[in-house]
């Protein structure tokens, strides 16, 4: 991890530093694009859809057309006027120094903030695109590029991302003084900068302007936009206000709007910052705040659809979650240690569990000993829940490591294809960081939003199902020898309640 000692400090250095980058591309898409480059029969719209399929493709290529082009050329707007403007030749040569990566070497940050601006376009060509139909390439290109002068600061240094969403996403720390510790600059200001060294289309440079030094036109539409729930007063503070409503018109905004959008959403979906572009958005349209939420959602969920990357989070997943759920959470949890088990407590509640002659008179009790045995053997929260057949409903018979009112928390059997299949017969499901994105949103957004981790073990025991337990290290991921030990009282509490059934 490089130190914050040697990274740049001031605008110029950073510049210095970000052109010389090479990012990545995503090895598929670079085949694809090279593909279309040696076909001699491929038209410039071929091969630019190839090409745009990788956004640090296509930001290369537009790089180097609008660094070629000079100051009296207006910068190139779409992808295909940048090849049109350095050659197919060129082009091919470009892309050969572009590393050919796999996506799982590629550090998550990079491909999560790349995934950021996926989403941002996305919903930029759905909500705006149809509307602005003559526009629609300055829009796709000016919402997915623009927060792409940070993505060779990201590649670079992926640490800083992840400090900046722990710090200001989950610790909720002023972004402004996180920003001059990591970066000794504002974070807007350098972005500004280098999406004017590199030229970049000017729709770009005037969001970065307006985010870096000019906000006063942004603040006072954000105010008439809170009033969503009265479309004349809005109207009329729009007409006494003929620059505001110009400003507001202007389709340059809609880059930045889907840009703030995504960027929120990304964090949470019922936070006030997700609200606040919302009411924008609508303001912009002309639309109620809630069909606008609707097309929004949908945008989400087509995205995700279009973009299945394994790793990044997106926002379309939190759809599942309760409303107010924060989808970035403190990690400093996860630089500790495991607390150690207690190996002797361990193997007394498993010797007990093994018992033959069964020493439970009831279901509570066993539950209560199956807890008290994984908590021995060092995990931190256990829920154990009992199924109802009758009511397809899981009720909690202990929870262990929660608050006091968990014990009260329930699921319904038939809200997840995970639940439905653990209760079928008996399974076991782990989840972690390589599988998390593939299983979260088939899990119940009620169980997410109670153990909020990427590190979970489940388990069905019995013949006919009777319990069924949800364990984890409180976020933490498990260790082999944790992972061993937690296989081991499961197979304990199964034999338990084997026994018990009898």
């Amino acid at each position: 991890m490089t130190t914050q000692s040697q990274r740049p400090r001031t605008i110029s250095a950073w510049i210095e530093v970000l052109d010389a980058v090479r990012m990545p591309a995503f090895a598929i898409n670079h085949e694809r694009a090279h593909q279309a480059l040696r076909q001699s029969n491929s038209s410039i719209r071929e091969i630019a859809d190839r090409i745009q399929a990788s956004p640090v493709l296509a930001l290369s290529v537009m790089r180097e057309a609008n660094r070629t082009s000079g100051e009296r050329v207006a910068p190139a707007e779409s992808l295909e006027i940048a090849l049109s403007r350095i050659g197919l030749k060129r082009t091919e040569e470009l892309l050969l120094n572009i590393p050919s990566v796999q996506p799982a070497d590629i550090p998550l940050p990079l491909r999560q903030i790349i995934v950021i601006s996926q989403h941002a376009s996305q919903q930029a060509n759905g909500l705006f695109a149809s509307r602005l139909a003559r526009l629609w390439q300055e829009i796709h290109w000016g919402s997915l590029l623009l927060l792409s002068p940070m993505w060779p600061m990201v590649a670079a240094y992926p640490d800083i991302f992840q400090a900046w969403e722990e710090r200001v996403l989950a610790n909720g720390e002023n972004a402004a003084t996180v920003e001059m510790e990591l970066l000794g600059v504002p974070l807007f200001r350098l972005c500004l900068a280098m999406a004017e060294h590199w030229n970049l289309p000017e729709w770009i440079i005037q969001s970065h302007r307006l985010l870096s030094s000019d906000r006063q036109m942004l603040v006072k539409a954000l105010h008439i936009a809170k009033e969503n729930e009265h479309p004349l007063e809005q109207q009329q503070h729009l007409d006494n206000d003929p620059e505001l409503r110009r400003w507001l018109t202007h389709p340059g905004n809609t880059a930045l709007m889907a840009n703030g959008l995504a960027f929120a959403a990304h964090h949470s979906w019922g936070s006030p910052h997700t609200l606040r572009w919302q009411r924008l958005i609508a303001l912009y349209l002309q639309v109620p705040l809630p069909e606008l939420q609707q097309r929004v959602h949908q945008q989400a969920v087509i995205n995700a659809r279009n973009h299945p990357l394994p790793g990044p989070w997106q926002p379309a997943v939190g759809l599942l979650w309760p409303w107010n759920s924060r989808f970035q959470l403190p990690r400093k949890a996860q630089a500790q240690k495991a607390p150690p088990g207690d190996i002797e407590s361990w193997r007394k509640h498993c010797a007990e569990l093994l018992q033959s002659q069964t020493p439970y008179a009831n279901r509570h009790q066993l539950a209560h000993a199956a807890s008290q045995a994984l908590l021995a053997g060092g995990l931190q929260r256990v829920l154990i829940m009992q199924p109802d057949a009758l009511e397809n409903r899981l009720t909690t018979l202990v929870a262990s490591g929660f608050p006091v009112e968990t014990s009260k928390f329930t699921l319904n059997g038939n809200q997840s294809p995970i639940l439905r299949k653990l209760l079928e017969k008996p399974l076991k499901l782990r989840i972690d960081a390589k599988n998390s994105a593939q299983y979260s949103a088939l899990l119940p957004g009620k169980l997410k939003a109670l153990f909020n981790s990427d590190h979970l073990f489940m388990r069905s025991l019995g013949s006919n199902v009777s319990l069924l337990i949800i364990t984890d290290q409180n976020g933490l991921p498990f260790s082999d020898a944790r992972l061993q030990l937690c296989e081991k009282t499961l197979q304990c509490i199964d034999r338990a309640v084997a026994n018990f059934s009898r």
